[in-house]
């Protein structure tokens, strides 16, 4: 099961998400490992990398879960929060999201010149189990895990 908590801070929206195994099934609490991992994987990765793309963090993430048996299970491994982080820009699919599509430097600020913050989110799926675990926390805020 997880859980993913959109809450709002005086009209700012976040995002937290957790998955949590109930029993014993050692593939699932594997999975469930694997996820929180690559979330960790994937700050570290975004601190150690001063000129990170959007994309590249992207399939970083996917690469991690590949390795280890998993697929990636969304379109994106994440987006900007603020204000609107989910508006849409017309015509524009990709550059408020951590797509494989989004040359965006991570750390590009805003138009107002403001650092811009991101949720790194984590979807790992076995399709032949029927099976997936999510992460999802703040990326841009405090020292890597």
């Amino acid at each position: 099961m997880f859980l993913d908590f959109g809450p709002v801070f005086e009209q700012w929206e976040a995002d937290f998400g957790r998955t949590f195994v109930l029993g014993e099934d050692p593939v699932k609490h594997r999975l469930c490992h694997d996820v929180e991992a690559a979330f960790s994987d994937g700050k570290q990765f975004f601190c150690e990398s001063p000129d990170l793309r959007a994309s590249d963090l992207f399939q970083h993430v996917v690469q991690y879960g590949e390795e280890r048996g998993w697929q990636f299970g969304g379109p994106m491994a994440g987006h900007l929060i603020g204000q609107f982080p989910h508006e849409r820009i017309l015509e524009d699919k990709v550059s408020l999201y951590i797509h494989p599509q989004n040359p965006i430097p991570i750390r590009q600020p805003g138009i107002d010149g403001l650092p811009r913050h991101w949720i790194l989110e984590i979807h790992f799926v076995d399709r032949l189990r029927q099976i997936g675990a999510f992460f999802e926390e703040l990326l841009t805020v405090a020292e890597p895990l």
